[in-house]
């Protein structure tokens, strides 16, 4: 275990961006692929729960959640902890060694953060085609919904300081300002092929990049991210205030296969979301030959008269493991048994999170890999 404070030197990155910017500039022949995420992690980041507000009165039980993925994830992944002040990291310490976390299997950074949820405020992993890992960090704009967002805008710069790894600010293709856009809402299956919904980038709800147009993303995907074919699913899971993101309801497990999260029931308002993004898939499957599982949802949960975002497809793939959200359902069983199917060869975990999605997301969303790098294998 080490500890890292924020503001120390990093490890001599070189920078050709403008002065004072710290990111690399973009040099596309340099080939550029996000992994999936089955693919060898270097390591996974998370950052610990210090903000009640986002869960408003049950704050207290949530670092203990933290501290039981910690425990789960350790035995895969090299974890790297961003605590927010020198009273969380101590609190991270304590629970990590109640849960038996052993101290060799993380570091702990004291790193500023507004919100945990570094799917989205953490930069995107790539690997160029000479097997070097790049970090991707998107411009973040808290969902374009909440106003404390400054310090997780910086997340980005902490991890290059700590990892020493170059940093790549992507620019809109339209105007060249800096592109917004979250990892919450991307799933790749690293071999050219992403899924993403038009509510997250189409609508105008919550609007990340005005004026953008599908085709602008596309060629940004192509640029940044090494895809060759996006498919375009329409909406997100109910309650999900990211506003259709696609780690609540579809998921690559490997390169051939869609887990999709399918609503049965008529009178819940995912039904019709789940039969329109089926309907998709099923047509992309004729050019891209892929297989489409579908898992349910849980029943609905609902905190003080609001639903919540409760999906299994929220789970997170670790170094030969599969940690998957449950709910206390009698659908949790029927979820693993499906994600099980669809890794074979993967131990399949879950995790209780019915406190931990009060804070409108779980355990995808609150999980970031660093991969492995290297150049592939012919």
């Amino acid at each position: 275990m080490t500890d890292s404070p924020a503001g120390s030197p990093g490890r001599g990155t070189s920078s050709a961006a403008p002065e004072g910017s710290g990111a690399l500039t973009m040099s596309p022949s340099l080939g550029r692929r996000m992994p999936g995420e089955w693919e060898k992690h270097d390591a996974t980041w998370i950052a610990w729960p210090h903000h009640e507000p986002d869960w408003p009165g049950k704050l207290a039980p949530i670092p203990w959640v933290y501290a039981e993925v910690a425990r789960v994830l350790s035995e895969y992944d090299r974890l790297e902890i961003l605590c927010h002040d020198a009273t969380v990291a101590d609190s991270a310490r304590t629970l990590l060694t109640a849960h038996a976390v052993k101290s060799d299997k993380y570091h702990i950074h004291i790193v500023s953060n507004d919100r945990v949820w570094l799917r989205d405020s953490a930069p995107t992993g790539v690997v160029r085609a000479d097997g070097k890992v790049e970090l991707i960090n998107w411009g973040f704009n808290g969902w374009a919904k909440y106003e404390n967002y400054k310090s997780d805008a910086l997340i980005g710069q902490e991890i290059e300081r700590i990892t020493g790894l170059s940093r790549i600010v992507p620019r809109r293709p339209d105007n060249g300002e800096r592109m917004i856009l979250e990892g919450g809402g991307i799933e790749v299956n690293g071999a050219g092929l992403i899924l993403v919904t038009e509510e997250w980038l189409l609508s105008n709800k919550q609007v990340r990049n005005p004026g953008m147009m599908a085709g602008d993303y596309e060629q940004a995907f192509a640029e940044y991210l090494g895809v060759t074919d996006t498919i375009w699913l329409g909406e997100g899971a109910v309650g999900d205030d990211t506003h259709g993101h696609i780690d609540d309801i579809a998921r690559f497990a490997l390169r051939d296969t869609v887990i999709l999260a399918y609503e049965q029931d008529p009178a819940d308002e995912n039904h019709v979301r789940s039969v329109d993004n089926l309907r998709r898939l099923q047509i992309a499957t004729e050019k891209h030959r892929l297989r489409v599982v579908t898992i349910p949802f849980p029943r609905p949960v609902i905190m003080n008269g609001e639903r919540l975002p409760a999906s299994y497809s929220n789970f997170y793939i670790a170094n030969g493991a599969v940690l998957v959200p449950t709910f206390n359902d009698p659908n949790d069983r029927v979820a693993l048994n499906g994600i099980a199917e669809a890794f074979p060869g993967y131990t399949v975990v879950g995790i209780h999170a019915v406190d931990l999605v009060w804070g409108l997301g779980t355990l995808h969303c609150l999980t970031q890999q660093q991969p492995a790098g290297g150049k592939p294998k012919k």
